[in-house]
Order: structure tokens, then sequence, then C-alpha cells
């Protein structure tokens, strides 16, 4: 229910905290059509060892990521398409490679342009990963705890967007989400649910809020931020909070340094807040 309270509230704080835009010059006419943006970005780092006295290994790590926005704007409605997809692994020394990046994420939404800053939406996400994952413990032993769409997020959503200022925007309504699992159950049942009982798909309808910040700090600095927070009707209690925050810093056109912080708080998933923090160095290309 706490999580529910700060879905609302973020939605109106947004809302109240919103200023009028300044007067002055006339802005130019919209451009109406389709547009596109794509950035790839390739992250290394490697370490090599020979004859050095105070020890250490060899250790390599590349992240690959790509990121792109499809967006038609018409007179009376907007369409806008996300798509991010990252992948990345480690190997230090002798042992063998592990992914350290895995993500595969779609949102579209379409919104019916009422109003200057309210807007009617419907939308749908997707979330999953490309391969399987794994725990290690002490030992090395490793257990397989996730694959490709086992397990998926799926959602659908309508309600009312508002956008503040060209850098936020946020949006709350219903939604239904289902979480498709094929061999790992838990993501779809909480701890305690009898064998019996177990399913493979679970479907909730519940409350959405998502608020997403697209901040261009400086020519060379970008911040962006996206909060979703999901409360079922049945059970509040099991609400779901997800945000992923990057700050892009580029030091020249084709070098760029990368800090992602992303936090998940899903008790079907794990009982404690999961936090994943990554910097990173490296290439980037726009397609277009």
């Amino acid at each position: 229910m706490k999580k529910l309270v700060v879905a609302i509230t973020v939605f109106f704080i947004t809302c109240a905290v919103a200023q009028p835009q300044p007067q002055g010059e006339a802005p130019p006419p919209p451009k109406w059509g389709w547009k596109h943006s794509v950035v790839s970005s390739l992250t290394m780092t490697q370490v090599s060892f020979r004859d050095w006295a105070q020890g250490g290994e060899d250790a390599l790590a590349w992240t690959a990521r790509l990121d792109g926005k499809s967006t038609l704007d018409d007179t009376t409605y907007s369409w806008g398409n996300s798509y991010k997809m990252v992948y990345g692994q480690a190997k230090i020394g002798t042992t063998k490679s592990r992914k350290t990046e895995d993500r595969i994420e779609f949102e579209s939404v379409l919104t019916y342009k009422l109003g200057t800053y309210v807007n009617p939406y419907v939308g749908t996400t997707l979330k999953t990963q490309f391969s399987a994952g794994v725990t290690v413990d002490a030992n090395g032993n490793e257990t397989p705890v996730s694959k490709f769409f086992d397990p998926g997020y799926l959602t659908q959503s309508a309600g009312v967007g508002y956008q503040p200022a060209k850098e936020v925007k946020t949006r709350f309504g219903v939604a239904l989400r289902e979480i498709v699992t094929s061999v790992y159950w838990t993501y779809a049942n909480d701890p305690n649910t009898p064998p019996q009982d177990r399913v493979k798909t679970r479907v909730d309808g519940g409350l959405e809020s998502v608020t997403d910040i697209d901040w261009k700090l400086d020519d060379n600095l970008l911040f962006r931020s996206k909060l979703e927070l999901f409360a079922p009707i049945k059970k509040p209690s099991d609400a779901t909070l997800r945000m992923d925050n990057t700050l892009t810093a580029s030091v020249s056109k084709y070098v760029v340094v990368i800090l992602n912080v992303q936090l998940i708080n899903d008790e079907r998933a794990s009982t404690r807040l999961q936090v994943k923090e990554v910097l990173s160095l490296g290439l980037t290309y726009t397609l277009f």
C-alpha cells in the first residue's frame, strides 16, 4: 500500500510543481511525422598481468547497448515507441565468462492530444532477457534462475498522461500485467504457494504510475530516468517498483562515459531491495 501511495504522490507532485511556459518569441511550427533516434555503444575493460609481483588475475569485460526511439507526431495524437537492448559479459582469470548485463525492453504509448498538458493514453510494455541467468555460490557452483522469456513481463495500460515540462512526462492509470514463466515459477507465485496452486502465468489488474525524465544537463551531459510502479488491486501490498537512472557524458563524438543505477523492489524475486550500478567507458555511434 505504501508503494501505491508513493506512485500517486509522485504523479500529483509532478503536476503541482508544473510552471507555465515563459512568454517570449513564438515557438517554431511543429514538424509532423516520424522521428527516429538510435544510438549504439560498446564499452570494454581489459586487465592483463605478466610477472607481476603483487599478483592479480587477467580480466576482460564488455557491454553492448542499443537505445532507440521512434515517434509519430500528428495534430491529434502522438505514438511513441522506445526500445532498449543491453548485453554484457565478464571473464576473470581462468573462470568462464559470465553475463553482467542482460535486458530487452520495449514500450509503446499512443496519446490523444486532448489538451496542452493532460492527455489520455493507452500503452503496452515488454521486459525480458536474452540468455540464461545463474547465481554462483562461494564454491563456484552455478544455479540457473532465469532464461529468455522466463520471466517475461507484459503490461497493458490506459489512463491520463501529464507533461509539465519538455523534460518530464508522467502518466497514471489502470493496467493489466502478465508475468510469464515456464520453468522458474517463483517469479509468478508467492514464496509460500503450495505446489498444487502454482501457476506459470500470473495475471494481475492494478494501478500503474510511470514517470520519465529526459534532461540535457549540458551539451555533452544527458540524464535519463524512469520510475515505474505497479500495485495489484487484489493485494496492494505486493506493489513493485522499478527505477532506471542513466547519466551519459560524451567525451568526444565517439567516446562516452555511462553511469547506470537500477533499483528493483519486487518481493517475488527478492525480499530485499535490488541495486545494480555500472560505470563504463567506451565507444558510441549514432545510427540515425
